[in-house]
Formats: structure tokens, sequence, C-alpha cells
């Protein structure tokens, strides 16, 4: 896998990626206090189940299950609007990887933040899944000849209204990347068994201003002398995808 770089190409105006925008986030993610997911007693979803085959077999008959999150604190009065992500499972021969993105820090409202692939659906998309391939594409050139799409996830409604649908699929690893360096700082994959291993769930709560508390999930992974915070929305949508294959 490669990354360069290609001028800007037609992108989207609002982010739905956004854990938060900067004018609505009052605290530093990071440095709020957390409860390990491991305590919980979940078993990690097993390597037989991750495999290609058993993923396939998963989406073609889903089981009975329930998601844990579907949505974050409303903290705009926007109009809600469709989203879509793309959640690609690169099938490595090591083990299959989740591709993730790292936002650019010129980006308004969600600058430095871990993501997947995606954005508004267009009224030109045929349907969500071509709206998660095309945004895949424009975000950092990943090909839809490289794409198997195995269904969806329930939707995920983010804090700036976005109710976004995550399109699972499975990425042939023999692809190369163009990152769209308006968006995308880099683009860097974390192992999904790590992933779908509750023991590297972190569940935070904070104080809200209306005196509730507000709760999400990380999962940070150090990767060699970086440390990707993925949170919020991403991991909502992660720890959705963990209960679906752990049911």
């Amino acid at each position: 896998m490669t990354n360069s770089s290609i001028p800007p190409q037609a992108v989207s105006v609002e982010p739905v990626n956004a854990v938060a925008p900067p004018t609505l986030l009052q605290f530093d993610p990071r440095k709020v206090p957390f409860v390990a997911g491991g305590v919980e007693g979940l078993p990690a979803v097993s390597a037989v189940q991750l495999t290609a085959q058993a993923l396939r077999a998963r989406f073609a008959t889903p089981p009975a299950w329930t998601p844990e999150l579907r949505r974050d604190p409303r903290m705009t009065d926007r109009v809600p609007a469709q989203a879509a992500v793309l959640v690609p499972i690169v099938q490595r021969p090591q083990g299959a990887t989740v591709l993730l993105t790292e936002r650019t820090s010129n980006l308004s409202t969600h600058s430095g933040q871990v993501a997947f692939p995606g954005g508004r659906v267009d009224p030109e998309d045929a349907n969500i899944a071509a709206a998660a391939l095309r945004e895949a594409w424009e975000e950092v050139g990943l090909s839809a000849q490289y794409i198997e799409v195995l269904g969806n996830l329930p939707t995920y409604t983010t804090v700036t209204s976005f109710i976004v649908t995550p399109v699972v699929a499975l990425v042939q690893p023999d692809f190369e990347l163009t990152i769209n360096p308006y968006e995308v700082a880099q683009a860097f994959e974390v192992p999904l068994a790590w992933l779908m291993d509750p023991a590297n769930h972190r569940h935070h709560t904070v104080p809200a201003p209306d005196g509730t508390r507000r709760q999400w999930y990380s999962m940070p992974y150090q990767d060699g002398p970086d440390e990707r915070f993925v949170w919020g929305a991403t991991a909502g949508m992660l720890r959705n995808l963990y209960r679906f294959l752990a049911a």
C-alpha cells in the first residue's frame, strides 16, 4: 500500500465523521477518565469469525442482535441529512485490518480526528453503498474494483445531525491509495482482531452542560510511535460491529 497526494477533488463542505465541532467540544477526549472495556467480561470475537468466509456468512444471515450505540448528543439545530461511511476490512495475509483515516488540520470541524472514509449521500448516488464507495474513492483513492460490499450496520446519528449508515466491505490488499490532501492527512490500518476485542475498548463519561453525562467509547491503538486515537462516532460504529459479530 502506498500513499500519494493529488489535487483536491470534489469534497463535502460539511464533514459527517466529526465527533464534535471544536466550538462544541469543551474537553480533551484523551484526558477524560475511562473504564477499560475488559472489566465487562465481554469476549473477543474469535479469529475464525473474522475470516472473509465467516464475515460473508454473518452478513448473509444476520443474527438477532441490538446495537449498543445509535446516536451522539444533539449539538446543532441543523436539519438531519443522510450520509454513508465505508468500513473497509482489508484482507491481509497476516490477518484482516480496518482502513481508517486521519483528517487534516485545516478542516474546521474534525481536524486531526480518526474517521472512516465517508460523506453526505448525493442525489446522484444510486444507493447508500454507492455513496460510501464514491467517498472512499474521493478521499483516499480506494477503487471499487478492490471492494466487496457485505452489508450495512444500523445508522448512527452524529452530533452534527448526520444520519450515517456504515457500509461494511471486504477489500483486496493489492490496492494503492491516492490521498486527497485537502481532507485526509494520512491513512492507516488497525488489526480487526484488536478492534473486536473489548479489552481494548475504553468507556468514557463526562458531565454535560445540561446536567446529564455524555458518554462515548475510545480505542487508542499504538501504531509504532503513533497513537491512533479512535473515539466518538467512529468508535461507536466499531463497537456496534463488535456487537453484531459477537451476537
